[in-house]
């Protein structure tokens, strides 16, 4: 222990948690409690005691990045002029609770206390629908700031701003300068980055302050910020490549300022979705965003009449003012127009914006009334083939330099030029400065090995490393499913036909989190296979996704008469990035082919994100091709992508009266350059069913002697022979 001659403040090292409580419980101000380096594992962290604003209480890792925080943990704080500096959650998760926490219980909240230099990586609850926040703001005057946070998976709002008494309210938090790293596609709502407040809150101010942040890839759902209070700021903060927006979703008097939104051309990247009353979205700059609709560059949207305040209240006296898009999709007025959502925006200032595009034919979509916005001083390139309305100029805009100063209302939105150096200088100066940004690619090369028998098979899963299974013998006799949990390619030789003999198991592939499956260049003969599923996700519900290819397979003989039911099985609650079936030849399966309906909650889940079937032949199938489901009329996320190209169906009927191919909910459908031929006559061969608004391509597909399609309004058909 050392003391300082002039403050009597004491340093002190402490190496496990008792030792930790014991020093916090005795801290004074200016104390300085050092964490030894190592793992702390299964550690619950209170921190409750009081420094003052010149000499907070220090908690500080002894190397940052260096004391590890492990197993199912958390860091409570419950004091005031508390900084935390250094700590690496990671390999664990936190149950219910947050992560980092800033109360220790309802009655013991931190006010102007400080966490920074710490990361949050990976550290998800096993099962992906185990909500939890990872930071959860309360009390007044708190900072986040210089941490970095990556790969949250599992349902809850990455960091929450919590407004649920007066305590909270008013709190003036700052969340600045970290780094918000890949958030995967969620495949259901709740995959926020950072929320302030909730709908039953919304009336309060907060007057949190977000800025100078650098988030990227973050792709949870269609809002990336969700502004649910009053009085709030978002500001100069870099979203680059976020399959997402700014939302303005609740609350009143909110600024959006001095952002760039760097799209980069990224599907689904949007920028800022204005509802509620008197707020202002200047000087930001939106480079290649190329989100539509709800995640459009700019979506001013349209209210409910007499809206309570957690529904769509209307916009009214909004400023638009001085923002750059920049080779951008159009921006949109009175978006979510519909039956319920009858209000269009009133008062509103919509003026000084520059739309430089040498691409797109518009550079904006109206859904209803815009009267009530006031139009001047905008400029568009004169490339546009839109005819615009008064307060929009066309002129030429120098590719080189379309776009005017850095920053500041007089001066307009930031020069193209410079967003090279601002992203470098926000990315540099975002995050823990010990937690590398970019993983380090580990080209880690499978090992090969020839299986003859179950055992080998067997053998090799359990391996760590990625392995690709060769599989030279002709039948394997399977009491369990083979469990893929890493990356697992299993590939022969198309000549010599593979046999699976099973007894009443639930699949014979079995893909758990993380699992990564290919099945290449085989010829599987099901005569033999008795197993449920000849491929299916795990029932686990795992927070870590999973992956599934099957490339230049023969498929065949798969039977009901054996137990045998479906080509692929997506239990409920896992998420696949993507599922892809390509180059394949499938004849004389009794049984369903791609079967994704578990998920019945009408929640708008559902199990993948990305599924490309192409280029496959599909002969003599007896039931379901393909069934797709995510129901609920929630519009927070993508998913599903369905590609369904190039593939010959022929003699393919479902057993009962159900459609051949059925897409409930899926958000984007691309079927195109199919050939169907005496596919369910007299029955649907193609149902379309949404709620929400969906995009669907049904194009240059023939059909001949096959069944009808059910579609609706989303649907757009080009192009198809029917005979």
């Amino acid at each position: 222990m050392f003391f300082s001659v002039d403050t009597m403040a004491a340093t002190i090292i402490v190496k496990n948690l008792d030792e930790l409580n014991a020093a916090n419980k005795k801290a004074q101000p200016g104390d300085v409690i050092i964490l030894q380096n190592g793992e702390w594992k299964d550690a619950t962290i209170r921190l409750n005691c009081h420094g003052t604003k010149e000499q907070p209480v220090v908690f500080k890792a002894q190397t940052a990045g260096k004391v590890m925080i492990t197993g199912k943990s958390q860091l409570r704080l419950g004091g005031s002029f508390i900084v935390v500096d250094g700590l690496y959650f990671t390999n664990g998760y936190a149950g219910k609770d947050p992560v980092i926490n800033f109360r220790i219980d309802k009655d013991q909240l931190a006010n102007n206390c400080r966490v920074t230099n710490t990361v949050i990586n990976d550290f998800n609850n096993p099962k992906r629908m185990d909500e939890n926040y990872w930071v959860a703001f309360y009390g007044k005057n708190n900072r986040l700031d210089h941490c970095s946070f990556k790969d949250k998976k599992n349902i809850g709002v990455l960091l929450a701003v919590i407004l649920d008494d007066e305590r909270s309210r008013e709190n003036f938090h700052a969340i600045d300068h970290n780094y918000f790293g890949r958030r995967p596609a969620l495949a259901s709502n709740g995959g926020e980055i950072i929320r302030v407040g909730v709908s039953q809150h919304c009336q309060f101010n907060s007057n949190t302050q977000i800025s100078n942040n650098f988030f990227e890839y973050c792709d949870g759902e269609t809002e990336i910020v969700s502004i649910k209070s009053g009085s709030n700021t978002v500001n100069e903060n870099i979203f680059k490549e976020c399959q997402g927006s700014v939302v303005l979703r609740h609350g009143d008097n909110n600024l959006v300022t001095g952002n760039y939104f760097l799209g980069n051309d990224k599907a689904g990247s949007g920028g800022v979705r204005i509802i509620n009353k008197g707020q202002k979205v200047n000087n930001n700059i939106f480079f290649k965003c190329r989100g539509i609709d709800f995640r459009s560059p700019m979506a001013i949207m349209n209210g409910i009449p007499n809206s309570p305040a957690h529904r769509y209240v209307q916009v009214t006296d909004a400023e638009i003012i001085n923002n750059s898009f920049y080779e951008c999709a159009p921006v949109t007025f009175c978006e979510g127009s519909d039956s319920e959502r009858t209000l269009p925006p009133d008062n509103v200032i919509f003026s000084n914006n520059t739309f430089y595009n040498s691409k797109d034919s518009i550079i904006y979509k109206v859904y209803n009334d815009i009267s009530g916005i006031k139009f001047g001083k905008n400029i568009v390139s004169s490339k546009i083939k839109q005819v615009v309305i008064n307060g929009f100029e066309k002129t030429i805009i120098p590719k080189q330099k379309p776009i005017v100063t850095r920053k500041g209302a007089e001066s307009g939105p930031p020069h193209v030029n410079i967003i090279p150096l601002f992203e470098k200088e926000t990315y540099s100066s975002s995050g823990a400065v010990w937690f590398s940004k970019k993983e380090a690619i580990k080209e880690i090369k499978p090992l090969v090995f020839d299986c003859q028998t179950t055992d080998d098979i067997y053998k090799q899963l359990k391996r760590e490393e990625p392995v690709i299974i060769r599989l030279t013998g002709k039948n394997y006799i399977l009491t369990k499913p083979l469990v893929i949990s890493k990356l697992v390619q299993f590939t022969g030789d198309k000549k010599n036909q593979v046999k699976f003999t099973t007894e009443n198991i639930f699949s014979v592939f079995l893909i758990a989190g993380k699992g990564n499956l290919t099945l290449n260049n085989l010829t599987i003969n099901g005569e033999a296979t008795k197993a449920i599923h000849l491929i299916a996700s795990d029932s686990s519900g795992s927070s870590q996704h999973y992956n599934l290819s099957v490339r230049n397979c023969n498929i065949q003989n798969l039977s009901r008469k054996n137990g045998c039911e479906n080509l692929f099985y997506a239990c409920k609650y896992m998420v696949a990035d993507s599922i892809v079936f390509r180059n394949n030849s499938f004849a004389n399966n009794d049984i369903n082919g791609i079967m994704m309906t578990e998920e019945k909650d009408n929640k708008g889940y559902y199990n993948a994100e990305k599924i490309n079937i192409s280029n496959n032949h599909f002969s003599n199938q007896g039931g379901t091709l393909l069934n797709i489901y995510r129901g609920g009329n929630d519009e927070s996320t993508m998913g599903p992508l369905l590609i369904l190209s190039n593939n010959t169906v022929s003699g393919c009927n479902t057993v009962n009266e159900e459609a051949l191919i059925t897409l409930t909910g899926t958000q984007s459908s691309l079927i195109g350059r199919n050939s169907f031929i005496n596919c369910n006559p007299g029955k649907v061969l193609l149902h379309f069913e949404d709620v929400v608004r969906a995009i669907h391509l049904f194009k240059n597909n023939t059909i001949k002697n096959s069944g009808k399609t059910i579609e609706n309004k989303f649907v757009q058909q080009t192009n198809n022979v029917i005979q």
